[in-house]
């Protein structure tokens, strides 16, 4: 199974879940940068999210 990543606009190379932040206060999921906070799309957070360095 190939891996998702995601460039984010502000050049981090998003791969693993701990490049990602939950937002809070918001009651369904949404995700952001951790380097910028800037909101990655949904689709991809999810499978970033899933993802773990092995």
């Amino acid at each position: 199974m190939t891996r998702t990543t995601y460039r984010c606009t502000c050049g981090a190379l998003l791969k693993f879940a701990q490049d990602l932040e939950k937002e809070s206060g918001i009651a369904t999921r949404s995700w952001k940068c951790t380097d910028c906070g800037t909101p990655v799309p949904g689709q991809i957070a999810e499978k970033v999210r899933h993802q773990h360095p092995s």
